[in-house]
């Protein structure tokens, strides 16, 4: 048997112990390694949270941008378009108010013409025919006309330019319409110019001071 010299037994140990950091290098350097890609994935994890989070603010801004902007185009729409119905509404009612002098003609002339023949009835007939498709005209449009004979007078539809004292109505009764009033809708469009009744005075008390005065 054949026994190992000291100068081979120190070269064995000395490679064991080579082997030996080898080894432990081998195994700090995956340990380094590990807690570097721990440490990298512990960054990129860092840094995608943040822009997760920045896009997150950034979507909420551009939210908030869009809401406002839809907010205020329609407010703007709505705005619009209540000028333009305004507008229209202007329009419509001094071009009725042009008409209601033509219709006031018309309705004059009914009441004091009086055809005497043949001719002259067919010429009335045919002027109030104009007369009827004018005012089938201003129906379609929403104009009505107001009818007061007999109401209480109302300074918000009425235009009192006559009074007549009298005892068979109260005070205040709108006793004719002297030129017609009219609605447009729900609104009016021109006030009726009436007569309205007013207090008569009690002649028999003039009288019987008159009488005693004397």
């Amino acid at each position: 048997m054949t026994s190992d010299s000291p100068a081979q037994m120190n070269s064995n140990e000395s490679g064991s112990e080579v082997k030996e950091q080898v080894v432990v290098q081998t195994n700090v350097s995956a340990e380094d390694s590990g807690v570097a890609a721990e440490s990298a994935a512990s960054v990129n994890n860092t840094a995608l949270a943040e822009q997760n989070e920045s896009l997150k603010t950034q979507l909420e801004e551009r939210s908030t941008q869009y809401m406002r902007i839809a907010a205020d185009f329609e407010n703007y729409r709505k705005r619009t378009q209540k000028e333009k119905e305004d507008s229209e509404a202007i329009i419509k009612r001094n071009t009725i108010m042009e008409l209601l002098p033509i219709v006031d003609n018309f309705e004059r002339a009914r009441s004091q013409i009086k055809p005497a023949n043949d001719g002259e009835m067919g010429i009335h007939k045919s002027y109030q025919g104009v007369y009827k498709q004018l005012v089938d005209s201003l129906k379609r449009l929403g104009v009505s006309p107001m009818r007061p004979e007999g109401q209480e007078f109302d300074p918000n539809l009425h235009e009192a330019v006559m009074r007549e004292p009298t005892d068979e109505y109260p005070e205040g009764t709108v006793l004719e319409e002297l030129v017609r009033g009219y609605y447009l809708g729900d609104r009016v469009l021109r006030h009726a110019m009436v007569k309205v009744a007013a207090l008569k005075e009690d002649t028999s008390s003039e009288d019987k001071s008159t009488t005693n005065d004397g």
